[in-house]
């Protein structure tokens, strides 16, 4: 989870107090035969002046150092930083421990050892370069894992909003395709048969009403599916009359299983338009829908051959390839063969 900026900051401040709070007590404690107020003074000044110098050297990275174009210039300028920060954490050390030995109560022969070359000022800050390096060390660390870590949300949601846009996209493409190839029927009827065209009408509107509510969800029940699928076999068998025979096998396991909308539609519409309405003495569609293992098969047979004309856009097929792996990338599968002068399309969906 992504941290907020005032949560970062708070975070920083506490570590930092913690972190040299720790390191200083550890090294005011391991000496022996030093004073009480020797221990409190090395505790709190040595607290200070490693939040004091580190806080300015953070100040001055994230001002000036640019980690998404992290190059040399950036290399020097954290390098130069350091040096300052550890220069000044020396003098520091320098400074108060003059104030304790001068104005402080009577050292102890322990505490007199440990002040000997206090007042050497390059010893003070090459000491303070170990320190203040280790410190600009973990901060770089603990900043790179940040900045990955919000990348790789920000690609998340990248990745999240364009596949909702592509697959909204994709579902608006169903409807007109769906409505034209209706309409064209009803419109052949029209001059000949108003009863029919006023049941093929019917037939449309429960259709299209049934793919305007679920264009907003991603899945379904399989029994919800088959509805729309037995509408538009009603209304394609008025145009086919006898020369379209459908046979559903369903298992009854499979009807509460979810699957996405109109992709089993998309399959039977496929079956009809380029398999049955090419044949003069018509054909049979066999839906077929089972559970083995963790998925779920659908299987439309129609009888026929492969041949998609060139000039075909293929819309229908594409729609269902491309949702298929929006939806489920590549744990789904589609696919399309002739087997025994009959036209097999199978979809695999992983149901866990």
């Amino acid at each position: 989870m992504e941290l907020s900026s005032r949560k970062r900051n708070i975070a920083f401040w506490v570590l930092q107090i913690v972190g040299w709070g720790f390191i200083n007590s550890i090294g005011a404690l391991i000496p022996q035969n030093i004073s009480f107020e020797m221990v409190v003074f090395s505790i709190i000044v040595g607290t200070f002046i490693g939040v004091l110098s580190t806080s300015i050297l953070r100040w001055y990275l994230k001002r000036n150092v640019h980690f998404d174009s992290f190059g040399v210039k950036e290399v020097i300028k954290i390098i130069v930083s350091t040096l300052l920060a550890a220069t000044l954490f020396g003098l520091l050390n320098v400074f108060f421990g003059y104030i304790y030995v001068e104005f402080g109560p009577d050292l102890t022969e322990t505490e007199m050892r440990m002040f000997e070359g206090y007042d050497k000022i390059m010893v003070q800050v090459l000491n303070s370069i170990f320190l203040v390096g280790a410190w600009v060390i973990t901060y770089l660390v603990i900043k790179l894992l940040l900045k990955l870590n919000q990348n790789r949300i920000e690609r998340l949601e990248l990745n999240t909003t364009l596949k909702q846009a592509q697959l909204n996209t994709l579902k608006g493409q169903i409807n007109p395709h769906f409505m034209f190839n209706s309409l064209n029927n009803i419109r052949g009827l029209m001059l000949e048969d108003v009863d029919k065209s006023r049941e093929m009408l019917t037939k449309l509107s429960e259709i299209l009403r049934y793919s305007l509510t679920k264009n907003n969800i991603n899945d379904i029940p399989v029994r919800e599916e088959l509805e729309v699928v037995d509408n538009y076999i009603d209304l394609s068998k008025i145009q086919f009359e006898n020369r379209l025979e459908f046979v559903k096998k369903v298992d009854d396991d499979t009807l509460d299983l979810r699957i996405p909308p109109m992709i089993i539609q998309l399959l039977i519409e496929n079956a009809t338009k380029h398999g049955i309405s090419n044949l003069k003495s018509g054909g049979r569609i066999l839906l077929a829908i089972c559970k083995k293992g963790d998925d779920l098969y659908i299987e439309v047979r129609n009888t026929g051959k492969l041949n998609i004309s060139e000039d075909s856009t293929k819309l229908g097929l594409n729609n269902i390839e491309q949702r298929l792996k929006l939806l489920y990338a590549d744990r789904a599968s589609f696919k399309l063969e002739e087997i025994s002068e009959e036209v097999v399309a199978e979809i695999k969906i992983p149901l866990v």
